[in-house]
């Protein structure tokens, strides 16, 4: 799979940020499908940083109510937290 297809967007919140502060860990929504190997590779290619550790978790899909009877479901989603190597960053602008 190409980089681009594996990482789809930067996960920017409170705890992405203080997590990227302090453990140089970033978190990024993920391709369903790819492995921890493939995430490496594609941050390494995309970033250029060196990647120490990849963690990934799947999000299920909740069930959601907007103002109607029928109910709706929020989409899956896999995160991969990726740490990298003292002195490496991502700009992330």
């Amino acid at each position: 799979m190409n980089p681009y297809e594996i990482i789809k967007t930067v996960r920017l919140t409170e705890k992405a940020v203080r997590l990227g502060e302090k453990n140089n860990q970033y978190i990024f929504i993920v391709d369903r499908r790819a492995t921890k190997p493939e995430i490496r590779r594609a941050v390494e290619t995309l970033f250029n940083v060196k990647v120490i550790d990849v963690q990934t978790l799947n999000m299920p899909s909740k069930v959601k109510r907007r103002l109607t009877a029928h109910p709706g479901h929020t989409q899956e989603l896999k995160k991969a937290i990726v740490t990298l190597k003292e002195g490496d960053k991502i700009v992330l602008t």
